[in-house]
């Protein structure tokens, strides 16, 4: 059987990071929506996504294919009712197609050409940038429980305090010293050559993914997710940073999302709680405007490749694009476009050709090239994100 993730409506919900990657390559929890499906069911899986990004991300057809929303994290019970999908049988949950059987995988999927069958369980799903925080607790239990089942932690070093170890786990290679973890409200898994360094304190749930560091000092609240070689200090809450992300520094970061390649500068600090507690609104970029997320606590959305310099300050509920450079004094703007240079005094556009010598040599730092496969996709972003770049004109 070929298996299919496909994006389905709310990819534009979940902009600006899936400006660079299909909704299946979103991380939530310890691993990516890929990921979990993969593990499942024991196979690769390919992506039907957008056009410019299907180089990266190709598609791969069988004679005959499972699509799977990618926006539905997978459950035991939801992979028994996959796999017993027939042709032409489709699995809806509320009224959305979570998963169908057919012939091929190009052709649209029209409702009354499928027997439909429930979803048993409610399941989690994914539908805006917001529920990647929000939902991280249960997605980072449940994968925890996936991979630890039937295994057994490396040895701890004693120089550390640990209170409830039994939901606390480390991989092959990863190294923990005179830090507290404090497992009592969630798990804490540490991934395969992963290292949390001295004086960190460490209250679950956690998963500091492969070869990613805590640095001295650090105040990590769950549930919190640190992808693979990110690195981090200062204090975080509740907060999801993709693959290779720093916030190397002092600083708070609060209910917020990073994706790949970002860099918090430091002292750098957002605000994720209204003065006046209201509920947050967030730029939406389906709608072109913002929209109320009926969350009390949002901090900071910000796409791949955007950085901050020193003493950064951020609003509550502020959106920033792909390949943003955010310096200056003040707090900027709540919603930041795509490819943009500046801050609280104003922007100007960031050309593609300096945007893209910084990402070879900050990916070459890390043995990752910057290639022509991911130039092509970030010249896309630059052009459709050109309308709400206002100074561009």
């Amino acid at each position: 059987m070929n298996y299919v993730l496909f994006d389905g409506e709310v990819r534009n919900n979940l902009l600006p990071f899936t400006f660079t990657r299909p909704v299946a390559d979103i991380r939530v929890g310890i691993l990516t929506i890929r990921e979990k499906w993969e593990r499942y069911l024991g196979q690769a899986i390919s992506t039907k996504t957008e056009d410019y990004l299907s180089e990266k991300y190709p598609l791969k057809a069988g004679r005959t294919n499972t699509m799977i929303n990618a926006s539905f994290l997978p459950n035991p019970d939801l992979i028994r009712q996959v796999n017993a999908l027939k042709e032409k049988e489709a699995l809806l949950w509320d009224g959305v197609v979570v998963a169908y059987r057919t012939e091929s995988v190009n052709d649209s999927f029209v409702l009354t050409d499928f027997n439909c069958i429930a979803v048993n369980e409610v399941p989690l799903r994914i539908m805006h940038t917001w529920d990647i925080f929000s939902k991280n607790e249960d997605a980072l239990q449940a994968d925890f429980d996936m991979i630890t089942k039937d295994r057994k932690s490396a040895p701890i070093s004693p120089t550390n305090s640990l209170i409830n170890p039994d939901q606390i786990f480390l991989e092959e290679g990863a190294s923990v010293e005179h830090s507290i973890l404090n497992a009592t409200e969630g798990p804490i898994y540490i991934g395969k050559d992963a290292q949390v360094w001295e004086g960190s304190l460490i209250r679950g749930a956690l998963a500091l993914c492969d070869n990613a560091t805590v640095k001295m000092g650090a105040k990590i609240y769950g549930a919190t997710t640190i992808g693979p070689f990110g690195k981090v200090c200062g204090e975080i809450s509740n907060s999801v940073l993709f693959g290779y992300s720093s916030k190397g520094h002092e600083g708070y970061l609060g209910n917020a999302v990073l994706g790949e390649w970002c860099n918090i500068g430091a002292d750098s600090n957002n605000s994720n709680l209204k003065n006046n507690y209201a509920k947050v609104r967030l730029w939406n970029y389906a709608t072109e405007k913002f929209e109320h997320t009926g969350l009390q606590f949002c901090g900071l959305m910000m796409g791949d490749h955007s950085k901050t310099a020193i003493n950064t300050m951020f609003n509550t509920g502020t959106v920033i694009g792909v390949n943003c450079n955010v310096y200056v004094p003040g707090f900027p703007r709540n919603f930041i476009p795509s490819f943009s240079w500046g801050g609280a005094s104003g922007f100007s556009t960031y050309p593609t050709n300096k945007a893209f010598d910084t990402a070879k040599v900050m990916m070459a730092r890390r043995a990752v090239e910057f290639d022509a496969v991911e130039a092509r996709i970030l010249e896309h972003v630059f052009d459709e994100t050109r309308k709400w770049r206002n100074y561009d004109n």
